[in-house]
């Protein structure tokens, strides 16, 4: 019988470290919902506009991504984890003092950059550190931050908004909803000094003294230690001749459409849409301006709590059953959602459904998906493959929020909540008859399991 290993304070010290990336994540993208409304009077923006600044911090996202994986492989994951740091502390100081328009869609272009990296790295690296009997436990601790960053951000808008004029909140109160952003930039840059280097990638860059060390400190013991680096030196012996065209070869070309769908997949549920635009979305249900803004808050509250759960079970019930139950459960809720349109329904019953769509999405599609990418590549072209994948997440992201409100005014609530139904429920469809389990299974495991699966 195999001896269930310890979790070490090291791997939670480190796991938490890295997922404050996860948090800034949350808070930048969330906390254009509270000050958009103040930047349209400020710089006089026309919907274009106001589309555009709501979603470039995306096309950000997308640039930071695609070039995540070519420098985590070249000078590791912590390095380019404080880089991202640094990111976001300059761009929210950026956007607090930005004096026009353009000037602050740069600044929150740049911030996307930071989210890019960190969307990538984070759950690689942990990853990385894990042991494989929590590694998913751990993963998921990131988009718990996402969802924590994202809940935080509505109630420090509030907070700023409250109580003040309209002239306060269109010359101030927007600068500091963005600005209060580079206190959590400073901690996460802090927690991350005595994180370790990924063992992993030491050993394939020729340092394996080193990545013992660090390995001692993961299984808190040396003959753990010295096993696990037998088995990452032995699997980088399997694939020393791997390369990025490897990529679009037999074994690891169907490997990487999985991930590019899980990214489709996870973006067109329509989740991040009721994240972005809430507000306007309870409006046109039947809410009144302060009965939309309690219910974007009990969203966050819905989405936090939900990922917390997801936490006990994404290695207890299993990385497919989670992600093909929750798809169906999304799609059962969302069409609901979509029949409340079209009906007239209630706003309450409306925002019913709404809440357990998102909850079906925060236990299923939001944290699996970055699980999954995170694990099923081979370690010596890992990165440059989740960056394939997270560059396919963000760009779909982008057209999902720069389209939202064009189909809702074009087609529609009721049927742009349709399309959303039919991408769920194909996401569930494919995931039960193609997607592997692998949970428990070390990453080496299921690098082995896919070669086996290509030369069977």
């Amino acid at each position: 019988m195999e001896k269930k290993k310890r979790l070490t304070p090291y791997v939670i010290l480190i796991s938490c470290a890295a997922a404050l990336g996860g948090l800034l994540f949350g808070y930048d993208t969330a906390v254009i919902s509270g000050a958009i409304g103040f930047l349209q009077v400020k710089f006089s923006l026309d919907s274009v506009a106001v589309g555009w600044v709501t979603s470039c911090i995306l096309i950000g996202c997308a640039i930071g991504v695609s070039i995540a994986g070519v420098l985590s492989d070249r000078f590791g994951r912590k390095k380019i984890l404080v880089l991202s740091a640094i990111i976001f502390a300059a761009s929210s100081v950026g956007a607090a003092l930005a004096g026009s328009y353009m000037t602050l869609v740069i600044w929150r272009m740049l911030a996307g950059v930071g989210i890019g990296l960190t969307s990538l790295i984070t759950p690689l690296y942990i990853a990385e550190m894990a042991p494989a009997e929590v590694r998913g436990k751990l993963v998921s601790v990131n988009q718990l931050a996402i969802t924590i960053g994202i809940f935080v951000v509505y109630f420090i808008n509030a907070a700023i908004a409250s109580g003040s004029t309209q002239a306060w909140n269109v010359s101030t109160g927007w600068r500091m909803m963005m600005g209060i952003g580079v206190i959590p930039s400073a901690l996460f840059l802090i927690a991350l000094i005595p994180a370790g280097e990924s063992p992993r990638w030491l050993t394939q860059h020729g340092k394996a003294d080193r990545a013992l060390g660090v390995l001692k400190k993961v299984e808190g013991n040396s003959e753990d230690a010295q096993s696990e680096l037998t088995e990452i030196q032995e699997a980088n012996k399997i694939i020393d001749d791997s390369r990025f065209r490897d990529l679009f070869n037999k074994t690891w070309f169907p490997v990487v459409v999985i991930g590019v769908l899980l990214a489709l997949f996870q973006q067109f549920s329509g989740s991040n849409a009721i994240m972005y635009y809430a507000p306007e979305i309870f409006k046109g249900a039947g809410f009144g301006q302060d009965g939309a803004f309690m219910a974007t808050v009990s969203i966050g509250m819905i989405n936090m709590v939900i990922t917390v759960v997801s936490l006990g079970l994404v290695d207890r019930v299993g990385r497919k059953q989670l992600l093909g139950w929750g798809s169906l459960a999304m799609s059962i809720c969302l069409l609901i959602v979509a029949i409340c349109f079209f009906t007239g329904a209630s706003a309450t019953l409306t925002l019913i459904f709404v809440l357990l769509a998102i909850a079906s999405y925060a236990i299923s599609l939001a944290p699996v998906t970055w699980i999954l990418i995170s694990e099923i590549f081979p370690s010596r072209i890992r990165g440059r493959a989740m960056s394939i994948c997270t560059v396919v997440l963000w760009l779909s992201d982008f057209t999902l929020s720069y389209t939202f409100p064009i189909l809702t005014q074009n087609i529609g609530e009721g049927w742009t909540f349709m399309l959303y139904t039919a991408v769920t429920l194909l996401s569930a469809i494919f995931i039960w008859r193609v997607l592997p389990e692998t949970k428990g299974k070390s990453l080496e495991q299921i690098e082995r399991f896919w070669k086996d699966r290509a030369n069977s």
